[in-house]
């Protein structure tokens, strides 16, 4: 297994950098925005991947995805504005760390980037490299149109 670095694109956010923050670094918010259509939209997209039984409170989220299991993230490190650090748990075949960086480009935009470190073997990264790496990107622009007010 080695390290596998994505990074996505940068997106900005019409809102600015402590509100996103705010928002952001709190998983009770993505829920109700996950449940009322997202996770639909995703299967719709990736068939092979089923996400069920979403479930968070501030600090962490859960799932099933079929065929794999319970997965588990929680944030771990919110440095105040600029950078919210998730890790993954829970039963699945691969570990996850993820940031989500913000940077002021006015006093009210933002802009977004997310960073992914994945510990995957050569196959798996074989497989699901790219779509790694288009996920990271389609999930950045989903972040910078969420109603952050």
């Amino acid at each position: 297994m080695s390290i596998n670095k994505y990074v996505s694109n940068t997106e900005i956010i019409p809102h600015n950098q402590q509100i996103v923050f705010d928002y952001l670094s709190n998983f009770e918010n993505l829920s109700g925005y996950l449940n009322s259509g997202l996770i639909e939209k995703i299967t719709q997209q990736v068939p092979q991947i089923k996400v069920t039984d979403f479930e968070s409170d501030r600090d962490s989220c859960r799932f099933n995805i079929t065929g794999l299991g319970l997965a588990q993230i929680r944030i771990v490190n919110r440095e105040p504005f600029k950078t919210i650090k998730v890790e993954s748990s829970g039963g699945l075949p691969l570990s996850l760390t993820f940031w989500i960086q913000l940077l002021p480009s006015s006093s009210f935009e933002t802009k977004i980037r997310l960073t992914l470190h994945a510990d995957l073997n050569m196959m798996i990264k074989m497989m699901v490299g790219e779509k790694l790496q288009e996920g990271l990107n389609q999930l950045v622009k989903t972040l910078a149109t969420l109603p952050y007010s």
